[in-house]
């Protein structure tokens, strides 16, 4: 196993398949974007089913209330998403536009950043000047460099839609999930719960362990800890509702 290990680690390392990689997109690039909306998704609508139960309304009723929130959270998380996305793809522009400026006002104070820069990285000598020549010939190339280096902002990937319509996708997908049960006809108001108690424990866990097999996390613990981050919001929102109805009087 560790020699097919060592060959395959051998065979991504060749010349042609470091060239192909560095060609791909970045590889879960709107992961995070999935995992939010996935697990603020799935606890908003059960958080709304446990407070519905605490509190001691109908299944009817929390149904409504948890396909309202769905909608209406899900958009609003997609907007704010995609708002903050566009805000930091502006500032990276903005830094952009200052660093040509700087560019063409004192090329020679920005090249000396550019030196102190890679003299820290541990460049020194004739090497450091060609590593700053290198650099500063391409004028985009510099600039990048100094966004990366300097600033340390992220350039590539920044779509504000893409990754609202991934949050969204992502939130209503597994958002619904914990609702299904109180679509079904038939099943007592403790069993639906039950059941959407089930289902979104099982969405917090698989959520946890996809997250682990793209950060190469264990997968088990990723999976509890998400779980048990969902079950502690879920279990609020029931002890609220159930408050709620001693105190108040509301339910049934």
């Amino acid at each position: 196993m560790q020699r097919q290990d060592r060959q395959s680690l051998e065979a991504s390392h060749r010349p042609e398949a470091i060239r192909r990689r560095l060609r791909q997109p970045t590889r879960g690039r709107n992961l995070p974007d999935a995992i939010l909306g996935g697990i603020d998704g799935c606890v908003t609508t059960f958080a709304v089913v446990s407070g519905a139960f605490g509190a001691g309304f109908s299944a009817t009723v929390a149904l409504v209330l948890g396909l309202a929130n769905l909608l209406a959270d899900g958009f609003s998380m997609a907007i704010s998403n995609y708002e903050a996305i566009k805000a930091q793809r502006e500032h990276v522009d903005g830094v952009r536009d200052d660093e040509h400026r700087h560019i063409e006002v004192v090329p020679e104070g920005e090249r000396e950043e550019i030196r102190q820069i890679f003299r820290r990285k541990g460049f020194e000598g004739e090497t450091l000047e060609r590593v700053v020549d290198t650099i500063c010939a391409d004028r985009e190339v510099w600039v990048e460099t100094m966004l990366h280096e300097e600033h340390g902002l992220q350039t590539e990937g920044l779509s504000p839609l893409r990754s609202a319509l991934v949050t969204f996708t992502a939130f209503l997908v597994i958002g619904a999930v914990p609702l299904l049960p109180y679509a079904l006809p038939g099943l007592s108001i403790t069993r639906q719960f039950l059941a959407s108690l089930g289902l979104a424990a099982l969405m917090f866990f698989l959520i946890g362990m996809g997250k682990s097999l793209i950060y190469h996390q264990p997968v088990f613990a990723s999976g509890l800890r998400t779980l048990m981050m969902g079950g502690a919001a879920a279990g609020l929102a029931f002890l609220t509702g159930h408050l709620a109805q001693a105190l108040f009087g509301i339910g049934v």
